[in-house]
């Protein structure tokens, strides 16, 4: 059975094969039967994660533990809301946190940052937290919908994004355009933290 744990930049998850280069937690989201119910989180603290960290081994969705969530890269998991995991991927904490403080004026415990993105990120009634920005102005690494689509921009253009990887480059459009990075991740990657790409990103199809 393909389980329900793929994570889109839109905020859906998706019952799909591909499983992405990351890994991520929002808590228990899953029953005794792996299905997902109602809940999209359990508490506000979502990271991303490495896939394999210290030999350790997890049976996805047991029962009890939290619901394995996957990601195609760093800037998808962004897009959907979460920030960086402090333990198994430290340096990219360290410099996740580096440039929070430049910001927003002080570098912040991780719970701080956790409030914070949690409101910038998801309603009550579990609706992705979207905005609106002048496209020349994102960063790269920022996630937009563009023509109904997921997109990223990277390198003045904009990769489409598909579960499996970027399929396309548009240029970046001028203007305004719903931004699906919520705002403080955006402020984030505008003060110089680098995501962690999917290797499709440097070969887009044209």
């Amino acid at each position: 059975m393909t389980l329900q744990n793929r994570v889109q930049p839109t905020g859906g998850v998706l019952a799909i094969p591909a499983r992405g280069t990351l890994m991520g937690n929002r808590g228990i989201l899953h029953d005794a039967d792996q299905r997902l119910g109602v809940a999209r989180w359990r508490h506000p603290h979502w990271i991303s994660c490495e896939l394999s960290f210290r030999g350790r081994h997890r049976a996805v969705m047991s029962p009890g533990a939290y619901t394995e969530l996957f990601f195609l890269d760093e800037v998808t998991a962004m897009a959907a809301g979460h920030r960086v995991c402090a333990e198994c991927r430290r340096a990219e904490y360290n410099a996740f946190r580096a440039a929070w403080g430049r910001a927003f004026g002080a570098p912040v415990r991780a719970g701080e940052m956790d409030r914070v993105l949690h409101a910038a990120r998801v309603t009550r009634g579990r609706q992705q937290v979207r905005h609106e920005a002048q496209a020349q102005n994102l960063p790269d690494g920022a996630c937009v919908l563009w023509d109904g689509r997921a997109h990223a921009v990277r390198g003045g253009a904009l990769l489409e994004y598909t579960p499996e990887g970027y399929a396309g480059k548009l240029t970046l459009p001028h203007g305004p355009v719903t931004v699906l990075t919520p705002a403080p991740l955006v402020a984030i990657l505008a003060a110089g933290y680098r995501p962690r790409w999917h290797e499709s990103a440097t070969r887009p199809a044209v």
